[in-house]
């Protein structure tokens, strides 16, 4: 998931960039744009950076688990001389 430092910056530059006459509404828009934001973002599909990180790991103990059996079953299938 996102990190909800980058939640709150996303929302305060949002807060920020609003003009100067709906400002004094921003503490109140800043608070419900982050809420959409983590709703929104939650909706979607996002594997944390560690998720990713274990299963790239896994998927490469598994690529040379593949390639040493591949390697066993070419000897194998080698004519005998």
């Amino acid at each position: 998931m996102l990190n909800p430092k980058k939640l709150e910056e996303i929302a305060k530059q949002i807060s920020e960039a609003l003009p100067p006459g709906v400002k004094n509404m921003a503490e109140g828009a800043e608070a419900k744009v982050k809420q959409v934001l983590q709703s929104q973002i939650s909706r979607l599909d996002f594997v944390s950076r560690e998720e990713f990180d274990i299963q790239s790991q896994v998927l490469m103990r598994t690529r040379e688990k593949l390639a040493d059996l591949e390697a066993r079953l070419a000897k194998l299938e080698q004519p005998e001389a």
